[in-house]
């Protein structure tokens, strides 16, 4: 270079400040999900240009709710370039924070979801739901264990599957309602594949986990279904 030229500066210069004065200007619930991402990715990587790896993880996962519910290992496989074609990828600490982040998430939505009766707060029980089950790669059957006012005792991960079945055994539902003194339950597994329509074992295995139930004065209020399209509800489908 010669004497008295100035370094060009990178293109991403001063783009951070830019970035967070837009926030503080017009708020961060303006931003696109990209940035709202780059504006976290500043915490656990304080240089260099954070667009490509933000953009990276959600052209990867295909959502920002897919981004924060991946693994730590799934998010440090990827991998961007910036503009100088230099290689950069999620470290471990990038890694960390964004399942820290899915995490303050899913107790914020799980707080909302127990302030009142579980049946009067419909909404929030299924924003909870979705968040903590709609991009697990792996089924779920997790029980809500409720009181006698409907108020939520405690969501228990009741077993963990392969990407299509998880067993159940109706016995230890009820053995863990007893123990809880529950009154009330609900039911709640997830598709993988995406679609959350109820199969025919999902039927099959409702009724018995009902009859259970019934036999021991506990009611079951619903056996919900969740898959990124959506939440089913077995009580709003007819099926129990």
């Amino acid at each position: 270079m010669a004497e008295g030229v100035p370094a060009r500066k990178p293109h991403h210069a001063g783009h951070r400040e830019r970035l967070r004065d837009r926030a503080r200007g017009a708020g961060v619930h303006h931003l696109p999900d990209y940035e709202l991402l780059e504006l976290f990715l500043f915490r656990s990587q304080p240089q260099g240009d954070v667009k490509p790896i933000a953009k990276a993880l959600l052209s990867r996962f295909g959502s920002l709710a897919a981004v924060l519910a991946a693994s730590v290992e799934d998010l440090m496989t990827v991998r961007a370039e910036d503009a100088r074609g230099r290689t950069k990828g999620v470290g471990a600490e990038t890694a960390l924070d964004l399942a820290a982040l899915h995490e303050v998430a899913r107790r914020v939505a799980k707080e909302e979801a127990g302030k009142r009766a579980v049946i009067s707060s419909w909404t929030s029980l299924l924003a909870y739901v979705r968040l903590s089950l709609q991009h697990e790669p792996r089924e779920q059957f997790r029980v809500l264990y409720l009181d006698n006012k409907n108020q939520l005792i405690l969501d228990e991960v009741q077993n963990r599957g392969t990407v299509d079945h998880a067993p159940v055994y109706p016995r230890e539902v009820m053995r863990r309602a007893l123990e809880l003194s529950a009154k009330n339950l609900i039911i709640v597994h997830n598709h993988p594949s995406g679609d959350p329509t109820p199969s025919r074992a999902d039927v099959d295995m409702t009724k018995q986990v009902v009859e259970a139930a019934r036999a021991l004065g506990l009611t079951v209020h619903d056996h919900l279904v969740v898959g990124r399209e959506g939440v089913a509800s077995f009580k709003q489908l007819g099926l129990m």
